[in-house]
């Protein structure tokens, strides 16, 4: 019985274990039952979300937009964002921020700050010398630092989200530019830290496109491969992706919808926001024509007036898209000067010619990263705003060979629609139809190495090496594994980008840094000296890139193996209670579970990655030792060599199976002899089975950066407080403007209703001249000193004039219910006499309310009558200017005490079960009642032919006499005159009451 108990231990322990995962899912959906995207454009932004009873909806801005610009204005005292930002930037152009993304993951020697430099000269960018960064230099007391910019606007989406779900969200995925690197992506994580946002994941926009397109043409998607370009330009920057969809196996979910990102090509200045630019220059140009003879300064050296022109621009190049010309105007643009001009849309386009000619780039180098052709290209279809002028789509179209560009898209929002698909999906809270994502890796990464190797003539000399850990277009997620063989003791190796030849000259500028990351290992020695009789496996370094395209090193461990023999010894009580709790999810144990149960840890290599949902990623080993030439690390892996040497980047991924080979070819060999006969001693050394022991010593790891230096948890904490701060002022803000806007509302009200007939009736004029004194005063003290008070004085001056008003408006309100409020207590109580009426002329024998309830239910009706006579005659004796003494909360509680009564009768007449009717002594049935009917009267049956009359008819077979139902709690409605309570089936052989026995 004790064995019993011991064996059924773990299985409980396993059971509460599966339960408090279970409590601890609930709990964490009980806050994410919502998610949003935001598609985070250069220019304006797009968020949407999904929640319980909401798929996927685009949410509205406070102007009830769907796009909303992505500005930022900072003053000293308060913040704006959106389109009130954007009409700030004519007002105060140096204090709102635009285009700030460009700037993310950028040092200050990378040409496109000092392209922004140009572009926004009203700004003032210092130098950060911990990161070698630039900050925003609002004023002497105000520095913000692109990623804090971002966190806010980050921070400002979320409240639009929060406020159009009406409840609280932190899950969000992200959109990014398929073209940012691994420094810009990490800032976008930063800052979004920074807003309190949990990123699901960074997904690039040209991803999130293509997911979108697809999830909407689901029903299309078939096992034929479908190439489609996506062709988006928007305000910043270009990019042309290649997508191929067609439909795959899972182990999941079987056939399902697959998207797979072929090609990219990108061109990161090409957009929209460049044209405006041209055409800013052309106007500030015209305007100083305009001028020339007058001695009067260049518009460009003034902000506001270059501000306005750069609106004007952006609005001119909307219209030029559908208009062949138009005019250009601005009222008072410098000095009180009016500025108009004509454009027409050749002059435009002259303007953008070489623009233009960059239109067809990206798309060769999406075929080229592809290596398809355009006739393999079955649909190009546009995306982004900046394709809607006419000269872009004239020079794609003839670019791609195609007879028309697709348009079957919407080109602001198909973004932010595949972004929160993909939120939905990886969200706990939703179950969504799979759809697999497989991106592409834009940029390749390599590990490189120095080690030591001995020429023929003995002589010792370093070799570099290079080993591809993610090649270019390989699909992410994915984990890889990089083995280094030949050393035992602590070096270092480099992690850096691979072959960017595809890059120009000026975009390699742009890049940044090529090397990510130095790894310093140390442990390596130490780990050789604690396993001296161990076999090495090598030092083995985890990769991960994760589904947010950003790299990681988990951890590195030194790997040793020895062959043991198995003792008889019995199981320890842990390894008992491992195989009980494995056998509650997957069942009993295998001889080769058993074999490799007391391995001291897993082979994590050899278990799939931690992908999305729809796709798991890809883990593959590399082994660093051999001379072969680096080869694709996308293919599948070949099976590992049974050399201790594998060629140099070949994958010798180390597979269980194999392992557990190797570990039973000595226990096949090694049969038992014949029964009852003891094998020889060195038979039985030979026939012992023999299995690998696995050994893991963690080595200590330390990074360098080199790329770009995250922030440090401590200047981290402080941005993360700075915001907070700002977040904490603003809601500050809007709480005193909001009881400043309250006071003034009451005071207007209040004075436009004492002049109203219904509150002069109620009042004298001695009151109502208090009360309008005090409203005038309290009026100018708003007037004078209201800006400077704070939320709680004005919180207390409205009290103040709703303290001296609150008699005056208890009177108007009290007379308005009155009518209303006696009608419906009329009605109930000619109701409840009505039905008292009815209770009372149920006959005796089938009567069943006792005489105390009819008694007290007369009570209250009597108590009810007299109360309200008496109160409707005191309330027309007092004037309308006093307190009334007929309130209306008086009215309802009268009401509810009748209600409860009649409702306590009506539930028991509508269960009640009827009294048998009682028998004579003889056994005789009792005479039926005079008014009885007809049919409850036994009628005499005429016996057919050929039956006699003493002969009984066959019987009815009885019904099952119904159990009565629970007595129903819900308030019935009170019926008219006459009225009849519901009655319930008879019983067999009981009297049923005849209509005139019925209430």
């Amino acid at each position: 019985m004790a064995a019993t108990v011991r064996r059924q231990r773990p299985r409980r322990l396993a059971c509460w274990a599966v339960i408090a995962v279970l409590l601890a899912d609930l709990l964490a959906l009980s806050d994410t039952l919502a998610v949003m995207s935001v598609d985070l454009g250069s220019e304006s932004m797009k968020v949407a979300i999904v929640k319980p009873g909401v798929p996927m909806e685009i949410v509205l801005n406070k102007e009830s937009r769907r796009k909303t610009p992505v500005t930022v204005t900072l003053k000293e005292n308060e913040r704006f964002f959106g389109d009130s930002a954007a009409g700030m930037a004519i007002k105060n152009p140096k204090a709102t921020l635009r285009y700030f993304q460009h700037l993310l993951g950028k040092q200050a020697d990378n040409p496109h700050v000092a392209l922004y430099r140009a572009r926004f000269p009203e700004h003032e960018l210092s130098f950060d010398p911990q990161r070698q960064t630039v900050h925003f230099q609002i004023s002497s007391q105000m520095q913000f630092s692109p990623e804090e910019v971002l966190g806010m606007v980050l921070n400002y989406s979320r409240s639009l989200a929060e406020d159009f779900a009406e409840q609280p969200i932190k899950d969000a995925v992200i959109t990014v530019p398929a073209f940012f690197n691994q420094a810009e992506r990490r800032a976008v994580l930063q800052a979004a830290r920074m807003a309190g946002l949990k990123v699901l994941q960074l997904i690039n926009d040209n991803t999130a496109t293509a997911l979108s397109y697809g999830v909407f043409r689901r029903k299309d998607i078939n096992t034929t491969a479908q190439n489609i370009m996506f062709y988006d330009m928007g305000s910043g920057s270009t990019v042309c992706t290649i997508v191929t969809y067609q439909t795959v196996k899972t182990k999941e979910a079987g056939m399902q919808p697959q998207l797979q990102i072929r090609g990219v090509g990108f061109d990161r200045t090409l957009g929209g926001l460049e044209m405006e630019l041209r055409l800013r220059e052309h106007l500030a140009g015209l305007f100083n024509e305009q001028r020339k003879g007058q001695r009067a300064k260049d518009v460009r050296e003034n902000p506001r007036a270059m501000a306005k022109l750069l609106r004007e621009a952006n609005r001119l190049k909307t219209i030029l898209s559908a208009n062949a010309d138009h005019m250009a105007q601005i009222e008072g643009l410098m000095d009180d000067v009016d500025f108009k001009a004509k454009v027409t849309r050749v002059e435009f386009e002259e303007l953008c010619a070489d623009l233009f000619e960059r239109v067809p780039g990206p798309v060769q180098q999406a075929l080229q990263s592809a290596e398809m052709s355009l006739d393999e290209i079955e649909q190009v279809i546009l995306v982004g705003g900046a394709t809607r002028v006419p000269k872009v789509q004239e020079v794609l179209l003839k670019a791609v060979g195609k007879e028309e560009l697709g348009k079957n898209i919407n080109a602001d929002e198909a973004a932010a629609m595949g972004a929160v698909y993909q939120a939905a999906a990886l969200s706990k809270a939703f179950k969504v139809k799979p759809f697999v994502v497989r991106d592409a890796v834009v940029y390749p990464i390599l590990v490189e190495f120095t080690r030591e190797v001995e020429e023929p003539e003995g002589v010792r000399s370093l070799k570099h090496n290079k080993r591809v850990l993610f090649s270019r277009m390989g699909p992410y997620p994915q984990r890889k594994v990089i083995t280094f063989n030949r050393y035992s003791h602590d070096f270092n190796f480099h992690i850096n980008y691979g072959d960017l030849g595809f890059l120009g000259p000026e975009d390699l500028r742009v890049f940044g840094s090529q090397n990510l990351t130095t790894v310093k290992l140390k442990g390596v020695g130490e780990s050789f000296k604690k396993h001296p009789d161990y076999e090495s496996k090598g030092i083995k370094a985890h990769f991960n890139l994760d589904e947010s395209g950003v790299l990681s090193l988990d951890r590195v461990e030194s790997v040793f193996e020895t062959l043991v023999e198995d003792s008889p010894e019995e199981e320890s009580t842990l390894t008992k209670l491992g195989n009980t709790i494995s056998s509650l999810f997957g069942g009993g144990t295998t001889p080769e579970a058993k074999e490799n149960g007391t391995d001291t840890v897993q082979e994590e290599e050899e278990s799939p990655a931690e992908g999305n949902k729809d796709e798991p990623g890809e883990q593959v080993e590399l082994k660093e030792d051999g001379e072969a030439p680096v080869k694709d690390t996308s293919q599948p892996p070949p099976p590992e060599p049974k050399e201790d040497t594998a060629p140099e980047g070949e994958k010798a991924p180390e597979e269980e199976n194999g392992d557990k080979a190797e570990a039973q070819k000595p226990s096949e060999n090694g049969a038992a002899g014949p029964e009852g006969v003891p094998p020889a001693p060195e038979e039985e050394k030979k026939q012992k089975p023999a299995r690998k022991q696995r050994m893991v010593e963690e080595i200590g790891v330390e990074l360098v950066v080199l790329d770009l230096p995250d922030l440090p948890d401590d200047e981290l904490a402080r941005s993360v407080q700075k915001l907070q701060d700002l977040t904490l002022r603003d809601l500050e803000k809007q709480e005193r403007e909001k009881a400043a806007n309250s006071l003034e509302a009451f005071i207007f009200e209040t004075q436009d209703k004492l002049y109203q007939p219904e509150y002069q009736e109620v009042s004298t004029k001695e009151q109502r001249e208090e009360i309008s004194g005090k409203l005038s005063a309290t009026s100018t003290w708003l007037e004078d000193e209201g800006f400077g008070a704070t939320t709680a004085m004005l919180k207390e001056k409205l009290t103040e004039l709703k303290k001296l008003c609150q008699g005056l408006f208890f009177r108007v309100e009290e007379r308005k219910k009155w009518p209303e409020r006696l009608s419906a207590l009329d009605n109930l109580l000619n109701h409840s006499s009505m039905f008292l009426k009815g209770a009372r002329l149920i006959p005796e024998m089938d009567q069943i309310f006792t005489e105390v309830e009819m008694t007290t239910l007369e009570k209250v009706i009597n108590e009810t009558w007299a109360w309200k006579n008496v109160t409707v005659a005191e309330q027309a004796k007092l004037p309308t200017t006093e307190k009334p003494v007929l309130l209306s909360k008086d009215i309802e509680a009268k009401m509810m005490a009748l209600d409860r009564e009649v409702q306590y009768l009506l539930n028991k007449a509508k269960f009640a079960k009827p009294r048998p009717r009682p028998k004579d002594k003889n056994g005789t049935r009792a005479e039926p009642p005079l008014n009885a009917s007809a049919s409850d009267q036994g009628e005499k049956v005429i016996p057919p032919a050929g039956q006699t009359e003493d002969a009984k008819p066959i019987s009815e077979p009885e019904k099952a006499e119904t159990r009565s139902e629970p007595v129903d709690t819900e308030p019935l409605e009170l019926g008219g005159a006459g009225a009849e309570p519901e009655q319930k089936e008879q019983p067999a052989g009981q009297k049923r009451p005849s209509k005139n026995d019925e209430l």
